[in-house]
């Protein structure tokens, strides 16, 4: 075949060739940015946002086994205005670094302490303050931080509690535990506390608070707190387009009502929501 393409005539099958050629590469090439923009448009549909499902009230699983929670509705209220679609996708919380930078979620939005990570993530906050509490059963005679000395205490596992235990500060109270567990998530620390396998949890008063006042369970904060901190909506470093946007709309959603109505759906008033 190549040979009569080559023999007589060979100029014009040659110059066949190179059109059918030529038209090729331009329908591959024409292919290929068609599936490139395909893909832009399909990230640029969705808005998905990365949560710890274990994290009442900020995120969970409610019930009827739909994902609910503070932080879920106001992002969902976001995607929305945005005209996009909203995702939530349950994540685990050790490896929510891999799950951002590898592009599965666009942010973690999930009670996300911003202290000591300000260099790692582009930031939309602070939105709201929390602190590191101990909970402890109130029949464990256990009132004060020196209380503690001997005892099992759990945390989860990376997150911003099990940092404030590993600062030098903190030092000399955790190394007076008997033994500090790290945990995958506060849920199972709580039915420890409740069974006895452990004797305090190291954990966020935000959750803490929901979970005492809705699980209707014998536990008690101490009165000594560990840090205070803020929340804030991490995104990937260097994603300030989406940050900003989300941002935005955020305050207009302030500026209109909307966020004191879910805010006080939550927590019962509306001044916790501090993003300005």
């Amino acid at each position: 075949m190549w040979g009569k393409v080559s023999g007589k005539g060979s100029g014009s099958g040659k110059g066949k060739w190179t059109s059918a050629l030529a038209l090729g590469i331009l329908a591959l090439s024409a292919l290929v940015l068609t599936a490139c923009g395909g893909k832009k448009a399909k990230q640029a549909s969705s808005f998905t946002v990365g949560f710890d499902q274990e994290f009442p009230p900020m995120g969970f699983v409610a019930e009827d086994g739909s994902y609910t929670g503070y932080d879920l509705e106001l992002a969902e209220e976001v995607a929305k205005r945005l005209n996009l679609k909203f995702v939530a996708k349950p994540i685990n919380w050790d490896g929510k670094d891999l799950e951002l930078n590898s592009g599965n979620i666009d942010c973690i939005w999930n009670g996300f302490s911003m202290n000591g990570r300000e260099e790692n993530y582009t930031f939309v906050g602070p939105y709201m303050a929390n602190k590191q509490v101990f909970v402890v059963k109130a029949d464990r005679n256990i009132s004060t931080l020196s209380d503690l000395a001997g005892k099992t205490v759990e945390v989860q596992k990376d997150s911003s509690g099990l940092e404030a235990l590993s600062r030098e500060e903190n030092k000399s109270l955790k190394d007076s535990f008997s033994s500090l567990v790290e945990v995958g998530d506060y849920q199972s620390a709580m039915m420890d506390l409740e069974t006895g396998a452990c004797d305090a949890i190291c954990m966020d008063s935000v959750v803490a608070e929901y979970q005492i006042k809705t699980a209707n369970k014998p536990f008690v904060l101490l009165k000594d707190t560990l840090s205070k901190e803020e929340y804030g909506i991490g995104f990937k470093k260097g994603n300030t387009e989406l940050a900003e946007k989300v941002k935005k709309t955020l305050l207009e959603m302030k500026a209109d009502g909307t966020v004191d109505k879910i805010t006080e759906k939550w927590f019962g008033a509306k001044d916790s929501f501090v993003l300005e």
